[in-house]
């Protein structure tokens, strides 16, 4: 089992787009920008596949959940008509955050440091499902305001990972004798 919490991290993108076939002499400017945040719950299984030189290659798979957040959401924009002056547009999105079935896949090397230690490095890749802003807001007077916010589309990572493995129940190093004289 695992459970963790995935910090901030800020996005950005662009987007230029004309509908010419539709309005000629359109064209629209966006730039967005936000931040992302999950918690994750997983059950893991692992699957070691031999060691050699003190070295066990693994492979593994995870299923569990995640709630992904997106917050301080902003798209500024600029529209073009033709034969018109740029017209400014500005919408912000509140929070939100949505639950969502997660997976993984896990891929790595453990190395046997002493009988009861290992090190490992792992490679895992992660689909954390879908995530949502809350209700948009829109400045520039003009624009239809999406009430249903913005959706983004399977939030993936690729994570490297460096861990230890303490094995608690390995044999002493020295055993006993089985049979005593006495």
């Amino acid at each position: 089992m695992t459970g963790e919490y995935r910090g901030r991290a800020n996005f950005h993108g662009s987007q230029f787009s004309t509908l010419n076939s539709l309005s000629p002499g359109f064209a629209e400017a966006d730039n967005y920008s936000g931040s992302k945040s999950e918690w994750v719950a997983m059950a893991n299984a692992y699957v070691d596949l031999g060691t050699w030189w003190c070295v066990t290659p693994f492979i593994g798979a995870g299923v569990g959940a995640a709630r992904n957040t997106i917050s301080g959401f902003r798209d500024d924009g600029v529209i073009l008509f033709s034969g018109g002056a740029p017209f400014p547009s500005s919408t912000f999105a509140a929070d939100g955050s949505k639950w969502n079935f997660a997976w993984a896949l896990h891929a790595g090397l453990a190395y046997k440091v002493t009988p009861g230690f290992t090190v490992e490095l792992a490679y895992r890749y992660m689909n954390l499902g879908d995530g949502v802003t809350g209700l948009t807001n829109s400045f520039d007077g003009v624009t239809v305001v999406n009430q249903s916010g913005f959706a983004f589309k399977d939030i993936t990572s690729h994570d490297i990972k460096l861990g230890v493995r303490w094995e608690l129940s390995s044999p002493p190093v020295y055993a006993p004798p089985l049979i005593r004289k006495g």
